[in-house]
């Protein structure tokens, strides 16, 4: 087996939705600005030498439609002989297309891949009726949204609305520290219309979070 190395690794800055500032820039614009930079912050790295562009993607539907990958490549300035893959595995999208990366050089597939993810939560309903016409040969189950599935998880583990409210209030407690000490700078790519998270609420408390609506 290859042994694998990560030789560079950036993002975007996470944009609110629906009505971030990201909430009209396109997914495949905002990988090929990453692809882009990921290059250059790997100098030694021919972008003719990469031999495939991997991309997750939860709703490869619309704007993120078509091979995401692909059109990020292109994007991105590479050559039109780089190939590009969009998986799709919901939330675990981008994770497993860096998988799925590692494996094709591990098992000598590829020697330089580029792989991360793209979303647009704004532009692309996630399970809207334009995205899913569900099989109603299959269980009612197949199709459960996320909130739905993780009520049930709660109720199965015994989960209770405390403690997942004390886990948000810390990790908004944290994502705050991290930004206002400078943290996230180095990873973050600045674009045009944002140059940091915009999604942290460094206010959170308990009370705040007890008194949303479940």
């Amino acid at each position: 087996m290859t042994d694998v190395w990560i030789v560079s690794a950036c993002r975007t800055p996470i944009g609110k939705s629906p009505k971030g500032s990201l909430r009209s820039v396109r997914p495949d614009d905002l990988a090929a600005v990453v692809l882009r930079e990921a290059l250059r912050r790997a100098p030694g790295v021919d972008p003719a030498r990469v031999d495939d562009v991997v991309l997750g993607c939860a709703t490869p539907e619309r704007e993120a439609g078509m091979d995401l990958a692909r059109l990020a490549a292109l994007g991105a300035g590479l050559p039109a002989s780089v190939p590009g893959v969009t998986l799709n595995r919901f939330c675990a999208s981008g994770l497993e297309a860096i998988a799925v990366a590692a494996a094709k050089i591990a098992s000598g597939q590829a020697e330089v891949v580029l792989a991360g993810g793209a979303e647009s939560m704004s532009l692309v309903p996630f399970m809207g009726d334009e995205t899913l016409r569900p099989n109603l040969a299959l269980p009612a189950e197949t199709y459960l949204s996320m909130g739905e599935a993780t009520e049930r998880l709660a109720e199965e583990y015994g989960v209770t609305r405390a403690q997942c409210d004390a886990l948000a209030a810390e990790s908004q407690r944290r994502a705050a520290l991290a930004q206002s000490s400078g943290r996230f700078d180095a990873e973050i790519v600045a674009l045009p219309e944002l140059s940091a998270d915009e999604g942290i609420r460094a206010d959170t408390t308990l009370e705040t979070l007890a008194g949303l609506r479940a």
